[in-house]
């Protein structure tokens, strides 16, 4: 990370060392001096409101105004009005006339959040700004010019949009020069807990209140959950639990509480994905038959090469002594016969088994034994630790 995002991230409290979110800022930083229009894109609540503000206060236009505008929040009605202002008596309650913020902002930046909410009337306006420098306030006829630089922001598809006729082809490429794209908080991993850290510490100083801190398995489930608010989410429960839960640690299961499911019930989206102990047999077990499954679909292909129901290089059925091998004998390279003396075989025996059977053929390498399992390699260290596997 280059000093100047440091310093930019500092200015702004941006919280965060995740390559995708560093990456943002240093393009950010590096359009900045350049009079180019820009389009911000990302998922509501990801913070994309930061990046604007970090191409106007380093670019050439800081010293000039600064304003930003919520094109979702302003309705259709009066939006024109609003971004070119107008004359008085343009329309019923236009008492005065009035300045709009391209007017306001000559010189500055306008940052146009929510960009695809603007209707396609008000669009061609904004095209004529972008090619021109000009507009016309409502209810007049005198062409006014600004120097204006354009950031925009959208959590949605434009393209998608341009294609539905919802937003127009010219107006998209005249606004996307250079994209930025926000990551999601999902994607930011270990900046989770930063994060949640922070908004617990304000949340603190704020209120003077007891500050809640989080055990290690409460912020790996932070990790693990999706967040499809992102940020804005974040906040808000850690807030909920600042208030509920002042001067405790919150505990995975407190948090998984505060999580809301798509469904409205409280658990968290991704709870599924985290791994437990009773989740690990389960996984080992399905392996164990899905062995057993290969290895029968093997013996019938294998079999019906002879027609006669032999595996090649087994001898006839009637000159047989041994039964045919199961995967427990193939796996532990003994007769069946002698697994049919012993009692019924447990779920751990059964998955130290197949743990030693995946090590013998990955030649001790955990690593790789860990990927055929389909588990984690840190679980695979902690199964041959409780199940006594020795190298």
């Amino acid at each position: 990370m280059s000093a100047e995002a440091l310093r930019a991230k500092q200015r702004f409290s941006i919280v965060g060392n995740s390559p995708l979110l560093v990456q943002a800022v240093e393009r950010a930083l590096r359009v900045a001096p350049i009079d180019l229009s820009v389009l911000v894109s990302g998922e509501s609540g990801s913070g994309k409101e930061f990046f604007p503000k970090i191409i106007h206060y380093f670019g050439t236009r800081k010293h000039k105004k600064y304003i930003a505008v919520n094109c979702g929040a302003i309705p259709e009605g009066t939006i024109d009005s609003e971004l070119f202002g107008h004359e008085k008596g343009s329309f019923t309650g236009a008492i005065s006339a009035r300045k709009g913020y391209f007017e306001e902002a000559d010189g500055g930046t306008i940052f146009l959040d929510e960009v695809a909410e603007l209707p396609i009337t008000t669009q061609a306006r904004l095209l004529r700004v972008l090619e021109t420098g000009e507009f016309l306030k409502v209810g007049s006829s005198t062409v006014q010019k600004t120097d204006i630089r354009i950031v925009a922001a959208t959590n949605v598809d434009l393209l998608k949009a341009v294609a539905n006729g919802k937003f127009r082809e010219d107006l998209y490429y005249r606004l996307s020069t250079i994209i930025i794209r926000v990551p999601n908080l999902h994607d930011r991993g270990a900046d989770i807990p930063l994060l949640a850290r922070k908004f617990a510490r304000d949340f603190s100083e704020k209120y003077v209140t007891e500050p809640i801190t989080f055990s290690p398995e409460a912020q790996h489930l932070m990790e693990l959950y999706r967040w499809p608010g992102n940020v804005r989410q974040l906040k808000n429960i850690v807030e909920q639990l600042a208030i509920f839960e002042a001067g405790k640690e919150i505990s995975r299961d407190t948090l998984a509480m505060a999580l809301p499911h798509a469904d409205g019930n409280a658990t968290p989206a991704r709870l599924d994905d985290i791994p437990t102990y009773e989740k690990e047999r389960e996984m080992l077990w399905k392996t164990i038959l899905g062995l057993q499954n290969e290895i029968g679909s093997l013996r019938a292909e294998m079999a019906s090469m002879h027609g006669d129901g032999r595996i090649y290089g087994e001898p006839p059925l009637a000159d047989r002594e041994q039964p045919i091998p199961t995967i427990r004998s193939i796996i532990r390279y003994e007769p069946e016969e002698r697994h049919m003396a012993e009692p019924a075989q447990t779920l751990e025996d059964s998955e130290r088994e197949t743990i030693i059977a995946a090590l013998s053929r990955n030649e001790g390498n955990r690593q790789r034994a860990a990927k055929e399992l389909d588990i984690s390699p840190r679980t695979l260290y902690r199964k041959i630790k409780e199940l006594g596997i020795t190298d």
